[in-house]
């Protein structure tokens, strides 16, 4: 067993073995595989960094047998494409152990085969919002628009959330049709969504903006990209602002032109992995980093392996980190910080990499973002303070995502105190918060103060932003915190709020009824459950069956069979107007995310795209989604 002390130097070395095996992977004289190292851990990445599938599939067939499990998915994800087809599907069938579900499609959809991937999709009832992404990729993809539309419908109508990926495969498929102008629309979104917009999707769309020549438009999604959520940019955006230069369009650009220089060496990440979303979906980093008429590559760098060999911070890790002489970026300082596991370690990997004689390296608002998110989800409230102090002395605007993350993380941490500090001061951290912002970070520190257990205070902070600065929180917003105070059995709180959504005209979802009708079942007062549901009748909003289901079942313990059969009637006389479908799993709309009315907004955007002209069917449909 190693000590803990060298785990950086075995990182190293494999690196160095990687590294090899690479290049002899990629040398023309060579006609057989390199013989396979000892380390699993080696083989597992040198599949991964192979130049081909073909290679890829030669070096795993000289392991010896039994290979490990973990090589089997490297390899089947090398093998995924259109050209490897039949070996994909030999080894799927010569895995230790059936591969999930979710993965079976993962692959045979990259690998180009629809009719298998749409066959192994999971039942309805069990499907994952990752499975929904792959069948609207799947029908994007092969240019069945309607198919497309009809599964995020589905995705909406049986409750699942829509997440960054679903987002991002619609926006690709509005983009790559034409639909840029719409592409926007549903990106403007995002935001009441609850959504984090990612590289990938700025992209996409500074791909498409740039090849039109809409270089207004483009302005705009650099300054969002800046100063909303602070992304740096991805190599389609690099391009994107290179051509808009070009054209003389200069302005709000200048901060790029330093790095839209090449780099005469820099270190990638050949996993492109991260700690969120948003770079787990970011392929924007070079798997091999070879150079093809001299076969230089880019010393392998893995920054989740880098950072769990650094997690002790052995005096014996820096020293081997410091011989290594690997050049720091930005970029690749926020991802290490945002892998590891501890935030001390965190913060002394944020002190030493700037503290180093003759590195060159300076933090920079993405890295000093990111360690004050990490330093307040770990509660260290003095240290966060600290720098941001010295952010603002500096004359530095973080951008707005991270005030936001800021107040989240003490939500987690159970620091309200500090959270309203950062709220009251959001406009010193970040600059003049526009009114929708506003009631972005109004929802986080409410949700903040639900987490720290001031339920009270939290409703007296939401009345005092109604009356005081005009802001008026979303449904989402309204209905996780009746959902909080339901099962704390405060409902009296419930209906000081529901009395607050009369106040402000907002006109209640079908998740926020459900919830309602639910609260007073559970709390013994279904005669206002039964007075809510006749409300959501008359807004033309069908229940879900579970919550009619509970209606009627508590009126029967009640004994109110005469009101148990009329909900009954009236839900049958529902169904017959939809056309006989039943009742819905799900209302739309989901606490603290998205409401029914934003989900609507995204699938008629998305709809409307592609059907100019909608048969009944579909119209029933958007009536479901609405």
């Amino acid at each position: 067993m190693s000590s803990p002390g060298s785990r950086v130097a075995t990182y190293f070395r494999r690196a160095r073995l990687i590294d090899e095996l690479r290049l002899s992977l990629r040398s023309p004289s060579s006609s057989r595989p390199p013989p396979p190292p000892d380390d699993p851990v080696v083989a597992f990445y040198a599949i991964g960094a192979a130049p081909t599938a073909a290679s890829a599939l030669a070096f795993f067939r000289a392991i010896p047998t039994p290979a490990p499990l973990p090589l089997f998915h490297a390899l089947a994800s090398r093998l995924a494409n259109p050209a490897s087809l039949p070996d994909l599907h030999s080894l799927l069938a010569s895995f230790p152990l059936p591969p999930p579900p979710l993965l079976r499609l993962r692959l045979l959809a990259a690998a180009g085969d629809h009719p298998a991937a749409l066959a192994s999709v999971p039942a309805a009832p069990h499907r994952l919002a990752d499975a929904h992404n792959l069948v609207i990729r799947l029908h994007a993809g092969a240019g069945n628009h309607a198919a497309a539309v009809d599964a995020f419908g589905a995705m909406v109508r049986e409750g699942a959330l829509p997440n960054t990926r679903t987002y991002t495969i619609v926006l690709h498929h509005l983009a790559a049709a034409g639909f840029v102008d719409q592409a926007l629309e549903v990106f403007r979104l995002l935001p009441s969504l609850r959504t984090p917009r990612t590289t990938r999707q700025y992209n996409v769309l500074a791909e498409a903006l740039s090849s039109a020549g809409r270089f207004d438009r483009l302005r705009w999604l650099v300054r969002e990209m800046v100063a909303v959520d602070g992304i740096m940019p991805g190599r389609q955006m690099w391009a994107a602002i290179a051509a808009m230069r070009e054209a003389g369009h200069t302005e709000g650009t200048e901060d790029f032109v330093e790095e839209l220089s090449p780099s005469p060496y820099a270190v990638g990440d050949s996993e492109g992995e991260g700690d969120s979303e948003e770079e787990a979906e970011d392929g924007d980093t070079d798997q091999c980093g070879a150079n093809k008429e001299t076969q230089q590559l880019k010393p392998w760098l893995h920054p989740r392996e880098l950072a769990r060999a650094l997690e002790g911070w052995h005096p014996e890790d820096v020293a081997e980190l410091e011989a290594a002489g690997i050049v720091w970026t930005p970029r690749l300082v926020s991802k290490l910080l945002s892998i590891f596991r501890k935030a001390t370690t965190a913060w002394k990997f944020f002190c030493w990499v700037a503290c180093r004689p003759g590195s060159g390296f300076r933090h920079d608002l993405h890295t000093v973002a990111r360690m004050i998110g990490i330093l307040a989800r770990a509660g260290k409230v003095e240290l966060a303070e600290r720098l941001l102090a010295k952010v603002h002395t500096d004359g530095i605007l973080l951008p707005f995502v991270t005030v936001r993350r800021i107040i989240n993380f003490y939500g987690l941490s159970k620091k309200a105190n500090a959270a309203v500090r950062v709220f009251r001061e959001a406009d010193s951290i970040c600059g003049p918060v526009s009114r929708p912002n506003l009631a972005l970070l109004c929802s986080s520190l409410l949700w903040t103060m639900l987490k720290c257990h001031r339920a009270h205070y939290a409703t007296e902070l939401l009345e005092e932003m109604v009356a005081t600065r005009g802001v008026v929180p979303d449904q989402q917003t309204i209905s996780g915190m009746m959902e909080h105070l339901a099962g704390a059995g405060n409902l009296k709180g419930v209906h000081r709020l529901f009395g607050l959504v009369r106040q402000c005209e907002l006109r209640p979802d079908g998740h926020m009824y459900v919830m309602l009708i639910r609260a007073y079942c559970k709390g013994e007062h279904v005669a206002l459950a039964v007075r809510l549901f006749d409300e959501m009748r008359g807004a033309g909003i069908t229940p879900d069956s579970p919550t009619v289901a509970l209606l009627v079942k508590t009126l029967w313990w009640e004994g109110k069979l005469q009101e148990a059969a009329l909900v009954l009637e009236r839900c049958e006389e529902m169904v017959a107007a939809c056309g006989g479908r039943g009742l819905p799993a799900a209302c739309l709309g989901h606490m603290w995310t998205a409401s029914a009315a934003d989900l609507n907004k995204v699938y008629g955007i998305y709809s409307g795209c592609f059907r100019q002209q909608p048969d009944a069917e579909n119209l029933m449909a958007n009536q479901a989604i609405g």
